[in-house]
């Protein structure tokens, strides 16, 4: 198999998955290297194509039409309902970032389409495995978060105010 050939079923494989398609499963998918599929995926986005890494494997960009930073502040116990609210308004929770005082921003892909994947996220932070990102800036962090429009963004932030989770900038 040619390379464009490859890179053309790798952007259809990722396009058309509903989960994130590890690096791994496409080396063995098409008999190459680890290796080969990242540098089939920087040329992919050199392309332009919007090819996303998460800690689960790859995936395409979102196509979503809007997108807003928010900042919060609230307790690790608290990360699912606060993801809770801007899935159920119709947002997904792209990254985190938090701007530390030594290192600069700091920040992390999330991809919290679902409250499944905060559940998963809430409970691997709370396994003691690593720390929470926000737990360095005492609870103050961002979140990319897209949705379908800016109205719907707006629905976000109110709920999040509402909730007393967002710090206005």
């Amino acid at each position: 198999m040619k390379s464009q050939q490859r890179r053309s079923e790798i952007l259809s494989l990722i396009g058309n998955s509903r989960n994130p398609v590890p690096a791994s499963f496409l080396s063995e998918k098409y008999g190459v290297s680890r290796q080969v599929i990242v540098q089939d995926v920087a040329l992919l986005r050199a392309q332009g194509y919007v090819v996303i890494s998460t800690n689960r494997g790859y995936v395409l960009g979102t196509g979503l039409g809007a997108e807003r930073v928010f900042k919060c502040r609230h307790t690790l116990q608290e990360l699912v309902n606060e993801s809770q609210i801007i899935i159920d308004c119709g947002g997904k929770v792209e990254d985190i970032s938090v701007n530390h005082r030594v290192y600069g921003k700091l920040s992390a892909r999330l991809e919290l389409s679902t409250l499944r994947h905060a559940e998963e996220l809430y409970r691997s932070l709370v396994s003691g495995a690593s720390k929470p990102l926000m737990s360095v800036t005492d609870g103050y962090h961002y979140h990319t978060v897209s949705a379908d429009s800016e109205e719907t963004l707006d629905k976000i932030g109110n709920a999040l105010r509402e909730a007393g989770y967002l710090i206005e900038i």
